[in-house]
């Protein structure tokens, strides 16, 4: 995989990162994660956006993490898309929240 990662392939990139999460290493993952994302990878999108929304690895932001779940979201990620549901209801918008829910169903989560 370090091959690969030279090469600059972001599923690789990744996955180092997921690894590098799962030690504790959250300043390596979100290295990794953001390398990912600027590589076109959805899923390191989705991270980026729950790093900035818990803290892990960066201070928390909620603009850089509403911008990388909705990079997630239009990508077609549909956790994402839940959980942009569920800040538009937080946020009183429970028309646009049940909209991103069902596109969220429709894209399978849930099942």
């Amino acid at each position: 995989r370090m091959k690969r990662i030279e090469m600059n392939d972001p599923v690789a990139i990744f996955q180092e990162g997921g690894e590098q999460f799962i030690k504790g290493d959250y300043s390596s993952a979100f290295e990794l994660y953001t390398k990912a994302a600027e590589l076109g990878e959805l899923e390191a999108h989705y991270k980026l956006s729950l790093m900035y929304n818990l803290g892990y690895g960066v201070e928390k932001d909620e603009g850089k993490e509403m911008h990388h779940l909705e990079v997630a979201t239009i990508g077609g990620h549909p956790i994402a898309r839940h959980n942009l549901g569920c800040h538009e209801w937080n946020n009183g918008n429970k028309e646009r929240a049940a909209k991103h829910w069902i596109i969220a169903a429709t894209q399978g989560f849930g099942e």
